[in-house]
């Protein structure tokens, strides 16, 4: 059975790559969100197996919804994705319970590495 995935990102050219590389390889998308807010209700009512979540987003950053989220479920697998240079960021990602990272522009080997890392 495939893992559900959902990709958060308030970029859709983002979310869009990242589907890509994880149906490619076996994945269910099963849900998308455009900021963390969105991503909380979705993950309420989806229960993915693993959620990739972008740090900067309007409404609600990465690290608040990774927070929340793992107020809801503190087994939630969530690998955060950040832009080059944000390594504060992603420590604080780290912290607030995320699993791993990866860096834009994906590469899908990173990508599925951080995945399968987070799901094992």
């Amino acid at each position: 059975m495939a893992y559900k995935v959902m990709v958060v990102d308030d970029a859709a050219f983002m979310r869009m790559m990242l589907k890509d590389i994880l149906t490619k390889n076996g994945y269910e998308v099963v849900g998308e969100a455009e900021n963390g807010q969105v991503a909380l209700e979705k993950f309420k009512e989806l229960h993915p197996d693993l959620v990739t979540m972008d740090i900067t987003m309007p409404e609600l950053d990465g690290i608040s919804a990774v927070k929340a989220i793992k107020k809801i479920e503190t087994n939630a697998r969530i690998v955060m994705c950040s832009a080059m240079g944000q390594q504060a960021m992603v420590i604080d990602a780290i912290q607030a319970g995320a699993r791993d990272f990866i860096v834009k522009p994906f590469q899908p080997e990173r990508v599925l590495e951080a995945v399968q890392k987070a799901l094992s």
